[in-house]
């Protein structure tokens, strides 16, 4: 199965001022943790951010941080616990309409469609084996289907990373890159975003 930019949502998680300098290939996983939301932007897949105890990390990258639509801020290890679900899911509305149902038949409203659901999750962030393990653990468990970036994640550790892809793949994540995920959301060179995309992964 290919990544579909219209069922797809992207959350990057903890890429945070006062953790980052601790991480294991930091530069390279901030670059593709940027280039991965510039290309969502690009092709309209929603970005969210997550920031661990901001008080104490410090906030998000400040260009990462500019490109999500949200940022959650939390205490837990995993963002599911404190809301992120119901950013990736929103409540479908109520209907509108009264005692519509007491009315025959032919004189009801359809109900209007629902928004298609995005149950796509594109997940990248640090550390992996930390927040990023447990949120989308816990997101596998809540429904979702869920791609890590392998190469915008990581941990203070390469062992700790590696672990963390290890347990992900064994509970049903799909692990991808940072340029998989770009050529899947375009699909074709013909796309009108493909030569922006292109300057972005060169």
């Amino acid at each position: 199965m290919l990544l579909d930019a219209s069922e797809s949502q992207l959350v990057l998680v903890d890429y945070q001022s006062r953790l980052m300098p601790a991480i294991f290939e930091a530069p390279l996983v901030l670059a593709n943790a940027l280039r991965l939301a510039q290309v969502a932007k690009l092709v309209e897949v929603p970005v969210w951010g997550t920031e661990q105890n901001p008080s104490r990390l410090g906030p998000n990258d400040a260009q990462l941080r500019a490109l999500c639509d949200k940022t959650l801020s939390k205490m837990h290890f995993s963002a599911a616990e404190e809301g992120l679900g119901e950013w990736l899911r929103p409540p479908a509305k109520p209907q509108q309409g009264g005692n519509a149902r007491s009315l025959p038949k032919h004189l009801q409203k359809p109900p209007a469609p629902l928004a298609p659901e995005r149950g796509l999750i594109v997940i990248a962030g640090c550390e992996a084996h930390v927040c990023l393990l447990q949120t989308a653990l816990d997101l596998i468990e809540d429904e979702f289907d869920v791609w890590v970036v392998t190469d915008a994640c990581s941990s203070r550790t390469e062992r700790n990373r590696d672990a963390a892809f290890d347990r992900l793949a064994g509970a049903g994540a799909e692990l991808v890159t940072t340029e998989m995920v770009a050529f899947e959301w375009l699909r074709s060179c013909e796309h009108p975003a493909f030569k922006d995309m292109l300057a972005l992964v060169k």
